[in-house]
């Protein structure tokens, strides 16, 4: 018996007409007989009456219709799923991110992955750069969000989003966006910067934005959480260089001002080792396609 058999049954107890259900199937009639009559022969039972008016099922025949139909159905959805499997639709994904990441494309990301791929559930680990670097290359994560990250050359990227920088302000700071006209204005500032062994391009990169402006800057304290940087400029302790997108529905009493005219941008980029695309195809061919218009 196989899955053709069952599928010729089922059309014949649908149509109860040979010549109609063989043209469903797109045989000729005597060879849907001659199977119908193999397969009655092959499990000991007639499945159909038939004169040379009707056709009917038989008891038996009602009976294997009712559990071949549902035969079919699993049969069917295991298919499914095994294709799903293979093409990466189903599983688990994992994904480290940082904070500004999450600020900005993620969720509407995982939106679209919870959409388009509902089989695929997703695992969020917030990581600084360096951590996301020794995860991807150690199989613990499979995609990487991190801002201006230094990729190792054994992992493939892809910019999704690029952000102006900020300088995060104490709120009665003298300084203000309408008496700001350039970074050097900042020179005799404390600083607050991430560690630098968690993400050195990046410190590399904000640290260029004082020093094109003249001045190498006074760093009094470093952390790897924006939110502490946010109570830390909060408290007057000193001054911070985030990017515009974790300020997102922040609520701490700080100011900005936004600096649009420079050079440096944050690069918020996905990361990502080559096997892991190979296990799940749908879901980064849906995230190498990800366009500005997505955001």
């Amino acid at each position: 018996m196989n899955l053709q058999q069952l599928h010729n049954v089922l059309t014949l107890a649908d149509r109860l007409n040979f010549t109609r259900a063989a043209e469903e199937l797109n045989i000729v009639q005597p060879a849907l007989s001659r199977q119908i009559k193999q397969l009655e022969e092959e499990i000991g039972a007639t499945l159909f009456y038939r004169d040379k008016r009707n056709v009917q099922l038989t008891r038996a025949g009602q009976y294997f219709v009712k559990e071949a139909h549902k035969l079919v159905v699993q049969v069917e959805r295991m298919s499914k799923q095994a294709a799903a499997i293979h093409n990466g639709q189903v599983g688990e994904i994992r994904i480290g991110f940082t904070h500004s990441i999450m600020q900005t494309i993620l969720p509407k990301i995982l939106k679209t992955i919870n959409e388009e791929l509902s089989g695929l559930k997703t695992i969020l680990k917030e990581m600084n750069n360096h951590d996301q670097y020794w995860a991807l290359q150690n199989s613990e994560l499979d995609i990487g969000f991190a801002t201006n990250p230094l990729v190792p050359s054994t992992l493939n990227k892809k910019v999704f989003h690029i952000d102006n920088f900020v300088v995060l302000l104490p709120k009665n700071h003298p300084v203000d966006e309408s008496t700001f006209k350039d970074f050097s204005i900042f020179s005799e500032e404390n600083f607050i910067f991430p560690t630098r062994e968690d993400g050195p391009n990046y410190v590399q990169i904000i640290e260029s934005i004082c020093t094109d402006a003249g001045f190498r800057p006074k760093i009094i304290h470093e952390t790897d959480s924006a939110s502490t940087s946010f109570r830390l400029v909060e408290s007057g302790i000193g001054i911070s260089l985030e990017p515009i997108s974790s300020l997102r529905d922040h609520k701490f009493p700080i100011k900005s001002i936004e600096l649009s005219d420079i050079p440096q941008k944050a690069e918020l980029t996905m990361m990502w080792d080559q096997e892991r695309e190979q296990e799940y195809p749908s879901l980064f061919e849906l995230l190498k396609n990800w366009r500005v218009e997505n955001q």
